[in-house]
């Protein structure tokens, strides 16, 4: 069963947010990341504070997967 997390390592890059999103959904992590700098642009009130939201509630991965 897949979970969301934030990633670590050289994958993250602010928070790691985008990197787990790209993880859990199986795409290219820059994909993601760029879709949300454009999503971003264009709506920044909303989309800045989802971003810190999930920065703060998400786990890191390894808090779901133990010893990674």
């Amino acid at each position: 069963m897949k979970k969301l997390y934030k990633t670590e390592g050289p994958y993250k890059m602010v928070a790691g947010v985008c990197g787990g999103i790209a993880e859990y959904f199986d795409i290219d992590p820059t994909l993601v990341r760029v879709a949300w700098v454009v999503a971003t642009v264009f709506s920044f009130s909303a989309l800045f504070w989802i971003y810190v939201v999930c920065a703060v509630i998400m786990p890191r991965k390894s808090d779901v997967y133990p010893g990674y």
